[in-house]
This record gives structure tokens, C-alpha cells and sequence, in this order.
């Protein structure tokens, strides 16, 4: 049997993939937490609305797990294969994340929001499929950001509807 090595290198591109993907959920909070004692809590809210703490327990985990994805993806590049495609859609629905955030809560535009979090939906479903051709378990690791952003969708969608 042979021993996987571990370099510095390699822990170093985990942190990076990491904090990559947890920069951008901190990005999106400066534009999302001062919305929310002014504008947000007085919003009518759907059915199956989870208390605000629920959220940032929620993305400070699926953002660990993009951050895991992506590092599974970058082991995989090699020369001939740079992965420009998954790259590229990684950055952009990573760009529509924070941007969701802006959208929603800065510019307190339900309608908007709704259309921002219906493209990373789409860019999230494709970065999915984009993965599963490098590394099925860099995939599954974004399903459960799928699943949320398909919950956070239904929330947007009843915040519009009802305000």
C-alpha cells in the first residue's frame, strides 16, 4: 500500500480553497447585516422561515464544503487540463453569491434578488455537473449548497409575493 504525502503545498491550496469560499460569505454579510434590524425583520415572511441564526450556521458550513469541492477540483488540473470551464463557473456563481446579497439586502430588491438567486441556481446546477466530470465527490459536495439556495429561492420568492 502506498502513503499518500501531504505537502505544504498541499495544505496550503486547502486553506486557500477554503478561505476563498468563506471571504465571499463574509463579503456577503457586509452587505447583508445592516439590512436586517432596519428593513428585513419587518418583511412578511413565508412559512418554514428559520430563525436568523439558522443562516449563518447554515453558509458557514456550505461554504466549508465549496471550499472542499474546490480544492478536490484543483488536485485534478494538470497542465493539459487547467479546468478553465469549472473554474470559471465556480467564480461566477461564487460572484452571484455575494451579489444576491447586494441585491436583496442592500438594495432591498426582493424582485431582483429573486432574479440573482434564480442564475446562481442555474450556475450552481451547471458548476455541479461541471465537477461531477472531474471528481463525482467534489460534486455531491455541492448539492447541499443546491438544496439551500433552492430553500433560500422559496424564501426570496414568498418575501416578494407577500411584501
Amino acid at each position: 500500500m502506498s502513503m499518500v504525502r501531504i505537502t505544504a503545498a498541499d495544505i496550503a491550496e486547502f486553506g486557500a480553497a477554503i478561505l476563498l469560499c468563506e471571504f465571499a460569505g463574509f463579503i456577503g454579510s457586509l452587505y447583508t447585516t445592516p439590512s436586517i434590524p432596519v428593513w428585513y425583520i419587518f418583511l412578511r415572511k413565508p412559512v418554514a422561515t428559520p430563525p436568523g441564526d439558522v443562516f449563518g450556521y447554515a453558509w458557514s458550513i456550505l461554504y466549508l464544503l465549496m471550499g472542499i469541492s474546490l480544492f478536490i477540483v484543483w488536485r485534478k488540473r494538470t497542465l493539459e487540463k487547467p479546468l478553465t470551464r469549472e473554474s470559471a463557473l465556480f467564480t461566477i456563481q461564487l460572484l452571484l453569491n455575494i451579489f444576491w446579497s447586494i441585491m436583496f439586502f442592500t438594495f432591498q430588491s426582493t424582485l431582483g434578488g429573486l432574479l440573482v438567486i434564480a442564475a446562481l441556481w442555474f450556475i450552481i446546477f451547471f458548476t455541479i455537473n461541471a465537477f461531477y466530470r472531474v471528481s463525482r465527490i467534489a460534486a455531491y459536495l455541492l448539492v447541499p449548497y443546491l438544496i439551500w439556495v433552492t430553500f433560500a429561492m422559496y424564501l426570496n420568492a414568498g418575501i416578494w409575493l407577500l411584501n
